[in-house]
């Protein structure tokens, strides 16, 4: 069950096990294909150097969101874990509300309708409005997936620092992914 507690504990942990996981914002998502882990010890995230006013959210509640805005293009929308730390949402499979997905992105690539943090944001009409909600409420709504998912896990992307953490998962053999894994050995 997801729950406050799910999130209250290791960004790393909880990043892998969203996979799976469906999202819906005001009645628009699909499941949860990539994820990537930053904690407060971490010098490639937000919280690295302590609270500010852009990354408050991240020291919020256990479960609420935290969006912020990358290079000032693109909307990021994240899952506060433990204190400082967080699990940015990279790529969903949309699955529902994909119309409105189509029409937010001008695009019919299902593919690519939220393959990466900016397009996901785009195509669930995410903003700075909904940073410190509660994810346990409108408009947001989670919920388990059907079963277990075989994840694969790597380094993060589009980062300078700490880049060799493998705190990046995604759902294996996924399409949807906004990048994908290197093969294992």
């Amino acid at each position: 069950m997801i729950s406050p507690a799910f999130f209250d504990r290791s960004a790393v942990c909880v990043a892998e096990a969203l996979i799976g996981t469906t999202l819906e914002v005001n009645g628009v998502g699909g499941v949860i294909v990539e994820t990537e882990a930053y904690t407060m010890e971490d010098p490639a995230s937000h919280s690295f150097t302590g609270p500010t006013v852009r990354n408050a959210s991240m020291f919020g509640a256990a479960g609420s969101a935290y969006v912020y805005r990358s290079y000032g293009l693109h909307w990021c929308l994240n899952f506060v874990c433990e204190a400082g730390s967080a699990v940015l949402i990279r790529a969903l499979e949309p699955t529902i509300g994909t119309t409105a997905m189509r029409l937010r992105r001008s695009t019919d690539n299902p593919r690519i309708l939220c393959a990466g943090p900016g397009r996901l944001c785009q195509a669930l009409a995410v903003s700075q409005n909904l940073d410190g909600f509660s994810l346990f409420c409108a408009p947001f709504r989670l919920s388990s997936g059907p079963g277990t998912i075989k994840t694969c896990r790597g380094t993060r992307v589009g980062i300078s620092k700490a880049a060799d953490l493998p705190w990046r998962f995604g759902a294996s053999g996924s399409i949807y992914l906004s990048r994908s894994f290197p093969r294992s050995p």
